[in-house]
């Protein structure tokens, strides 16, 4: 604004010196003079317009300053587009024709999975510079178990990659009870032993899952995964395969000294029935298919030890093996 009214002063200064330089009155050099020095300040008002668009001010707005001799008293900004856009469409100062549009950061996100806002790295008003970063944002929609194995069980665990078996989950939930994910993925085992626990990290492959938001709710400014990085599993890796064996729950088998018995429905009552244990752990036991029970037979999936415990203090003594129990 300040060098318009000084181009404006040489102009004037220099129409007056043509209108008496014809007579004589005026040295040909005092005009001269004034000319370069309104070159000069020409010269200078380009700088200038450039130098006003690169702060993000459009033509329009830069002959408004010429015209009008007023600065702005405000300008909006808005972060260029970094996903190919022409410059034309987001060009600054064209903002004010495009109010839906008001981008502050780009993200590809090929999927339709949310994503939660972990950290902000700025303020609101702070100055960035190209390439820093605003924000972190986490995808949990896949996850991976960070689990650790002995030196001992190495090759186990190597066995379990290489052939493909799938790994078990385990979370402890309240009440003691206990939610089991089955058929997830070994994705890599490190190469590394750590010199100070002597064990071995695996990765697992965890998919997780939106849970549907309380009642009538749908503020999809908040989302809950149900797994979430921090929670303690155990695993449970396959170490040897049985072809053509029995799986029940361990609350399906009764022991009894060494010998353990299964009950089979048998019309309106269930028989104790002695198998054999070739494997038993937390959850599940392993009885061989000798012919004392077959696929598809009828038997008490949890219980067992009640139902022995029954049967003996009916029987005042030692159990009968052949004694039934009514159920």
């Amino acid at each position: 604004v300040r060098m318009l009214g000084e181009l404006d002063i040489e102009q004037r200064e220099i129409e007056r010196l043509e209108a008496v330089a014809s007579s004589g009155s005026v040295a040909r050099k005092t005009l001269i003079e004034r000319e370069y020095a309104r070159d000069k300040i020409q010269a200078s008002l380009v700088v200038q317009r450039e130098a006003l668009r690169l702060h993000g001010l459009s033509a329009e707005q830069v002959r408004a300053i010429e015209t009008q001799r007023r600065l702005l008293t405000e300008l909006k900004l808005y972060s260029p587009s970094a996903d190919g856009t022409s410059r034309s469409e987001l060009n600054l100062s064209q903002q004010v024709h495009l109010d839906a549009v008001l981008p502050t950061a780009f993200l590809s996100n090929s999927g339709t999975t949310p994503m939660i806002l972990r950290e902000l790295h700025v303020h609101r008003g702070q100055a960035v510079n190209a390439g820093e970063p605003l924000a972190t944002l986490v995808d949990y929609s896949q996850l991976y178990v960070e689990g650790m194995a002995f030196e001992q069980d190495l090759a186990a665990l190597t066995q379990a990659v290489q052939s493909g078996w799938t790994v078990k989950a385990v979370f402890d939930e309240t009440n003691s009870r206990r939610s089991v994910v089955s058929d997830l993925e070994i994705a890599y085992v490190d190469s590394e032993v750590d010199s100070a626990s002597r064990t071995v990290k695996f990765f697992v492959r965890l998919p997780n899952d939106l849970l549907p938001a309380a009642g009538d709710r749908r503020d999809e400014r908040f989302i809950n995964w149900r797994y979430r990085p921090g929670q303690r599993i155990q695993l449970q890796i396959p170490a040897e395969v049985w072809e053509d064996e029995i799986v029940l729950p361990v609350d399906a088998v009764a022991s009894e000294g060494v010998e353990f018995f299964i009950f089979q429905q048998n019309g309106d009552h269930f028989d104790r029935v002695s198998v054999h244990v070739k494997y038993r752990d937390q959850s599940s036991v392993v009885i061989a298919n000798d012919g004392q029970v077959f696929p598809g037979d009828v038997v008490a999936m949890k219980a067992a030890h009640q139902m022995q415990m029954a049967i003996k203090n009916k029987s005042g003594g030692a159990v009968d093996p052949h004694a039934g129990h009514n159920h």
